[in-house]
């Protein structure tokens, strides 16, 4: 029970505004709607499973867990997986016991529950498995890469979303219903506030905090928005998961030739704190995977590229990655070398040991003469037209046409080529 001075007490905008129904909780209808998986638990007699909400910072997971416990007569317990080792767990879990045998179940709220490593994961089985507990677990990580598959096997995944535009918007109405007065910020502002927010609505709700300190009277433009309140650095760390999602929509955009939105995520890489040459390995890798022998230039301009950068540094390197970035993208697009491999190393795992035919074998000693090897090469530049047409493949595999260029770039003529040694090697042999 909160005492009189605490209710007393300043409360921040954000606990200010926390829903107190799942009705009230904006943007995460697709899970909270009558119709959909967590609205249909708690319509069905409040019969809940164990689960997993992962998303990003500020969409309401702590809010999300809470209100469940209230609207199904469960005790809420929240841990920090931060801040909570062994001897919590084993606490809680004797106390779920006893609440349990009194008639109330107990819904074990783990905050960061990617932070418990395996051993902790493991210990919470038993206990969600005999319904102690029903655990609510919440990440901001991707949960196929950080929970163990004994957990997940247990938990339902509720994938939650950052919150768009028109629910960051809809949280600043409910900011000027509680202040009584409007936001003193004019139009651009008001969507700078929303887009300096990135999709949390926690961190929007502090700014607008800031906002409203300002003197009376003043309207703040987007400008002077700036130095009320400092921009945080894009959501991006390098050793998970979204470094994994921008870096494969990259990618995919060099691929799909589209110029534009490579260098939009590049820029977002960046801004992100990626290191350029990591971005520059990634970039001479499509040149060679998806550019390939369409345009051979582009890996020649990849690798300028990376090592202007290393000459330069920042911002003049980047300019230089830009360049690249450019290219490849709007370079023609040809995989038929790297298939070409591919289909060339799947046979040779095949076909093993299998010798060369003799005749292309040195023969430096009179019993390697002896035995045939080197008899009947032919030396390509004494053909009349530099063209022997002798067969280099092993006898046991035959000729194999792996490298099959598009029509397409630079491809076009060696696929011109290729035609042409095949039209007099088919002459030569007959």
């Amino acid at each position: 029970m909160s005492s009189l001075f605490e209710d007393q007490a300043p409360r921040p905008l954000a606990d200010s505004l926390r829903p107190h129904s799942l009705s009230e909780v904006i943007g995460q209808d697709h899970l909270l709607a009558e119709d959909c998986p967590i609205g249909r638990m708690v319509k069905n007699g409040g019969r809940l499973t164990s689960m997993i909400l992962w998303g990003p910072p500020g969409c309401g997971k702590t809010t999300i867990a809470r209100l469940l416990a209230d609207q199904t007569d469960l005790y809420f317990e929240p841990l920090s997986a931060i801040f909570s080792g062994v001897a919590d767990l084993k606490k809680v879990f004797k106390d779920a016991k006893a609440r349990r045998e009194g008639g109330q179940g107990t819904l074990l709220f783990i905050d960061e529950i990617h932070r418990f490593n395996r051993a902790q994961q493991d210990g919470f089985l038993p206990f969600v498995e005999d319904g102690t507990v029903v655990l609510v677990g919440a990440t901001t990580e991707n949960p196929s890469f950080e929970l163990n598959a004994a957990l997940m096997s247990r938990c339902r995944v509720m994938v939650l979303n950052r919150l768009s535009d028109e629910a960051l918007d809809g949280l600043l109405g409910r900011a000027e219903t509680l202040k009584q007065r409007p936001l003193p910020v004019d139009t651009d502002a008001r969507a700078a506030l929303r887009a300096m927010a990135d999709g949390d609505g926690r961190y929007l709700l502090n700014m607008v905090e800031a906002v409203y300190e300002i003197p009376d009277g003043q309207v703040l433009d987007s400008a002077s928005l700036s130095q009320v309140v400092q921009k945080r650095m894009p959501l991006y760390d390098k050793s998970q998961e979204g470094h994994y999602n921008l870096i494969s929509a990259f990618q995919k955009s060099l691929r799909g030739s589209d110029a534009d939105a490579a260098l939009y995520w590049f820029a977002r890489m960046l801004d992100g704190g990626e290191d350029p040459k990591y971005i520059a390995r990634r970039l001479l890798i499509t040149s060679v995977e998806d550019v390939g022998t369409a345009d051979p230039n582009a890996m020649t301009q990849a690798l300028q590229a990376w090592e202007s950068y290393e000459r330069l540094g920042s911002p003049q390197g980047e300019y230089a990655l830009a360049q690249a970035v450019v290219y490849v993208a709007t370079a023609p697009k040809s995989n038929a070398s790297y298939m070409a491999y591919k289909a060339a190393r799947d046979a040779a795992k095949r076909t093993g040991s299998v010798m060369p035919p003799k005749h292309i074998l040195n023969a430096p000693t009179k019993m390697m003469k002896d035995i045939g090897y080197g008899e009947g090469y032919q030396y390509d530049h004494d053909a009349e037209d530099g063209f022997s047409g002798q067969d280099f493949f092993p006898e046991e595999l035959g000729r194999v046409p792996f490298y099959q260029p598009k029509e397409r770039g630079f491809e076009r003529e060696l696929s011109k080529r290729q035609a042409y040694w095949a039209k007099l090697r088919k002459e030569k042999n007959g």
